[in-house]
């Protein structure tokens, strides 16, 4: 049965190549490319919340995505399934796209979580900065398939659907009159945000930054539903299990923030859960409740028309992204800012730091070091540095690298080239 909600063009992939002959939908297959690469599996060693490898129950990178896929989906059928909405079975938003968008939302996340992304930002600041969204989308337009340097040629919907920010690096600089910290895309990334915008330029009303982050298909919108329901309980889950969210801290915390901690309030029901050992079945209810607070209401804008992917706007129940909030504050504030998380956090940055001093000298600035040619990568990755036309294309090569090592690699590798007793002639950099 064809699906109506869906035309040519939002099928259509950057290369103009076309699926035909495959068993597959063009979603289905760039769900698959998605699953069988080796981006994707490297996030079952890149930091969610704890150190991944530090046991084996808490959530990676990879664990989490399948979880935002999984409820991204849901949320499709739970919108489809709606008496009172405009979708309809031949008439839907496609769970296969969504299970892709969901499962790549996180591809360019480097090792050592946020921590991570804001070192390797800070570092790329003369080079045109570095953001996980921004990574990701280079990886799936232009890094993911290794052999070729070629990207997965995502078809529109899918490119779009990851597109949580459509601002451009030096656009928010001249807005801001600073170095953005976050939520921009790469200057160089210009054109393949303007093919996904099928050429359309922003309006005046979406301009560069918060307003314009707003703008998004409807995919992308619940996808990022998706991610706040996993982040905001999920990860809760994993904080009460390794003792950093306790009923003392949430409640010392609810005090000094005059938040109610009552029976039938959301504190209340976790401090409840967490008394009763009963947190996993609370996280599974709310994860429930979250997916069908969602609603869909139509929306005019200047894709609409064009596609139906911009027809509708994902509403979410006022109470329930309240909850939402509170629940992200609490872990953000009581278990992100703990000391313990950030000494790791720390740790890691100062890797990544070191490691791009290194890496810097001899690759981006060609110099030796102490008057040595060391070779330190594999003779492929050094050969297409080389190649780049400048600098600043040297920079972002030698940040790929970095941003696509997992907590393990890196460790692993600022240990060998920083650490006297570790290491051995058998191990391999690249």
């Amino acid at each position: 049965m064809r699906n109506r909600f869906y035309q040519a063009w939002d099928f259509e992939r950057r290369s103009g190549k076309t699926d035909e002959g495959d068993y597959r939908s063009p979603f289905q297959i760039d769900r698959d490319r998605v699953l069988h690469t080796p981006t994707f599996r490297r996030l079952q060693n890149k930091t969610q919340v704890f150190w991944s490898g530090e046991y084996d129950f808490y959530r990676t990178r990879l664990t989490h995505s399948l979880e935002v896929a999984q409820i991204g989906k849901a949320i499709c059928h739970w919108l489809e399934t709606r008496p009172d909405g405009p979708l309809e079975p031949d008439y839907t938003v496609d769970q296969d796209l969504v299970e892709a968008v969901c499962l790549s939302h996180d591809l360019g996340h480097p090792p050592f979580g946020h921590a991570g992304e804001r070192t390797l930002n800070f570092l790329m600041r003369g080079h045109g900065g570095f953001e996980g969204n921004a990574q990701t989308l280079r990886l799936l337009t232009d890094r993911i398939f290794s052999a070729r340097r070629t990207g997965m040629d995502p078809t529109r919907a899918f490119m779009d659907g990851v597109l949580k920010y459509k601002s451009l690096w030096t656009e928010l600089k001249a807005a801001t009159g600073a170095e953005p910290e976050h939520h921009f895309l790469y200057d160089e990334q210009h054109h393949h945000l303007d093919w996904a915008m099928g050429g359309n330029d922003f309006p005046l009303e979406l301009p560069p930054g918060p307003v314009r982050d707003g703008f998004k298909s409807i995919e992308c919108q619940i996808m990022d539903w998706a991610d706040d329901t996993a982040y905001s309980l999920n990860d809760l889950s994993d904080s009460v299990r390794a003792g950093f969210l306790t009923i003392s801290k949430i409640e010392a915390w609810a005090e000094a923030n005059g938040v109610e901690k009552g029976e039938g309030t959301p504190l209340g029901d976790l401090i409840r859960a967490i008394r009763r050992k009963r947190v996993d079945p609370l996280v599974g209810r709310r994860i429930g409740s979250y997916i069908q607070a969602t609603r869909l209401e139509s929306d005019v804008n200047f894709l609409s028309g064009l596609t139906n992917r911009y027809r509708y706007h994902l509403a979410i129940d006022p109470d329930v992204k309240a909850e939402s909030k509170l629940f992200k504050k609490l872990a953000f504030e009581v278990v992100f800012l703990s000391p313990q998380l950030k000494q790791l956090e720390h740790k890691g940055s100062r890797m990544l730091r070191q490691l791009w001093e290194v890496l810097g000298q001899r690759y981006v600035r060609g110099e030796t070091i102490d008057g040595q040619d060391f070779q330190l990568l594999a003779a492929d990755t050094v050969s297409e540095i080389t190649a780049a036309p400048d600098e600043n294309g040297r920079a972002r090569l030698v940040c790929d690298f970095l941003a696509g090592m997992t907590d393990g690699y890196a460790a692993r590798t600022y240990k060998r080239l920083f650490m006297p007793d570790f290491g051995s002639i058998g191990d391999l950099i690249g």
